[in-house]
């Protein structure tokens, strides 16, 4: 057994992309079901998003995060490939409905929120462990669902339910994302000895 492939099995990604097909079939299916042809309310993918993110957190560090310093690894190689990856599926299952008449879109829409919400929930992992990455995105998303802001601080604050050419909403997920990025590659996931609760 090679060693990506003890990687890839320690961080239970073949369940947790089997959840996010799944998660994705469901959601499809209830848009196509409950909604008119065509692109998905903000909201709905906002929505879908999140779940397909909240999934892939649960990759985000092994058995024993110990380990990720320890080892003799290139980890922060690792962990990079790792987030691109997830963030390659996330897009990879959202884009492929663009094939079907109920789709979740605009394209650059999906991108902002895929990357920005990946960000954050790394950025959650590496301060708060993985355990409490979500918590954040979760509570952040709902909010932004539940009160669609407007003009140039309310789109900043709901950036993830604003039209795909909103600056504010733009700008935010890729701060998010570059400094959850920086900050997972660089530390890793926190340590249950380093926890704050």
């Amino acid at each position: 057994m090679t060693g990506l492939t003890l990687y890839v099995r320690s961080r239970q990604v073949p369940a947790a992309l089997g959840a996010a097909v799944a998660g994705t079939a469901v959601a499809w299916l209830l848009a196509t079901a409950f909604s008119v042809k065509g692109e998905v309310s903000s909201t709905v993918l906002a929505l879908t998003v999140l779940f397909l993110v909240a999934v892939a957190t649960t990759t985000l560090s092994g058995p024993d995060d110990t380990l990720d310093r320890t080892a003799a690894r290139p980890w922060g190689w690792l962990r990079m490939s790792h987030l691109a990856t997830a963030l390659g599926c996330v897009l990879m299952l959202l884009l492929a409905t663009l094939l079907t008449g109920t789709r979740f879109g605009p394209f650059g829409c999906v991108v902002r929120d895929a990357a920005g919400l990946l960000g954050l929930t790394a950025l959650g992992t590496a301060t708060l462990g993985t355990a409490r990455s979500w918590f954040l995105p979760l509570g952040w998303t709902l909010g932004a669902a539940a009160f669609p802001g407007m003009g140039t601080a309310g789109e900043a604050l709901t950036w993830q339910t604003q039209s795909s050419d909103s600056r504010p909403a733009a700008v935010v997920a890729a701060v998010l994302t570059a400094a959850g990025t920086a900050a997972y590659v660089s530390r890793g996931p926190r340590t249950p000895a380093g926890d704050l609760f």
